[in-house]
C-alpha cells in the first residue's frame, strides 16, 4: 500500500477512521453521502487496496441491495410504480441511495484504514488508547479462532455430507442442524479449555502482553489531520448547502 496517504500509527488510525465514521453516519443529504462515497472509492484506488478487500464490500452491498429493493415501499411519497398493492416512492428511494452511501462509504474507509492490520496490532493500538484491558483481550482471542471455529463447523458439515445428510425443509434437517450447532458450541469450550491451560503453562497472568507503541511522528499527525479536515469538509457541504 501506498504510505504517504494514510498516517503509520495505528492509534491515529484508529482514531481518524472512528471519527469519519461518525461523521458520515450524520449526512442527511444524498448529495454530501454520495460525495463521501466518491472520496472513499478514490481514497481505495490511490492505495491499491487488495482486491481481496473489494470483494469484502460486495458482501455489504447485498445488504445494500435489499434496502434498495425494499425501503422504497414503506416510506410514503409520490408514486414511483405499484406493485399490485404496495407503491414504491421516489422519498424511499432517495432514503435507500442515502442510506448505501453512507453505508458503503463507511466500510470502504474501515477496510481502507484497518483491512490489513493484524488483530494483535490493532488490539496494541486499542489498549495504547485507553480501552479496558478485558475488551482487548477478548477482540483479539476472537478475531483469532473465527477461522479455527469456522474450519471446525466446515469439517463437521462434510462429516454430515459424509453420511448422506441432503438439506431439506422438514424435522429431520431442522435436528441436524441443531445437532451441528451444539457439536460446534462444545467443541469450541474444549478448545477454549485448552487453550487457556496452555496459556497458564506459558506463564500467563490474566492479562495480555501488548506491545510498547513508540510516540506518533508529526507527518502521521499531519496525514490525520488531512483526511479528518476531508470528512468535517464533506459535513459542512451537508450541513450549509451552497
Amino acid at each position: 500500500m501506498n504510505p504517504d496517504l494514510l498516517p503509520k500509527d495505528l492509534r491515529i488510525r484508529l482514531v481518524v477512521a472512528f471519527l469519519a465514521v461518525c461523521i458520515f453516519s450524520q449526512l442527511k443529504s444524498l448529495e454530501a453521502a454520495f460525495l463521501a462515497c466518491i472520496g472513499c472509492f478514490m481514497l481505495g484506488a490511490a492505495e491499491k487496496i487488495d482486491r481481496s478487500l473489494w470483494r469484502r464490500l460486495l458482501h455489504v452491498e447485498g445488504f445494500v441491495l435489499l434496502i434498495f429493493i425494499t425501503m422504497p415501499f414503506l416510506i410514503p411519497g409520490a408514486s414511483l410504480f405499484s406493485i399490485g398493492p404496495l407503491h414504491a416512492s421516489l422519498e424511499g428511494l432517495e432514503r435507500a441511495a442515502l442510506i448505501g452511501c453512507k453505508v458503503s462509504a463507511s466500510v470502504l474507509l474501515l477496510m481502507i484504514f484497518l483491512g490489513t492490520i493484524e488483530p494483535i496490532r490493532l488490539g496494541a493500538a486499542l489498549y495504547a488508547l485507553k480501552v479496558p484491558e478485558s475488551l482487548v483481550r477478548l477482540f483479539v482471542m476472537t478475531v483469532r479462532y473465527v477461522s479455527v471455529i469456522r474450519m471446525e463447523a466446515a469439517r463437521l458439515h462434510k462429516a454430515m455430507k459424509a453420511r448422506a445428510f441432503q438439506p431439506k425443509t422438514n424435522r429431520h434437517t431442522y435436528t441436524s442442524y441443531g445437532n451441528l450447532i451444539g457439536m460446534l458450541l462444545v467443541r469450541s469450550l474444549d478448545r477454549a479449555h485448552r487453550v487457556e491451560n496452555a496459556m497458564l503453562c506459558r506463564c500467563y497472568s490474566g492479562r495480555y502482553p501488548y506491545t510498547e507503541l513508540s510516540r506518533p511522528k508529526p507527518r502521521d499527525w499531519l496525514t490525520g489531520a488531512i483526511l479528518l479536515t476531508g470528512a468535517l469538509g464533506i459535513l459542512a457541504i451537508d450541513t450549509f448547502p451552497f
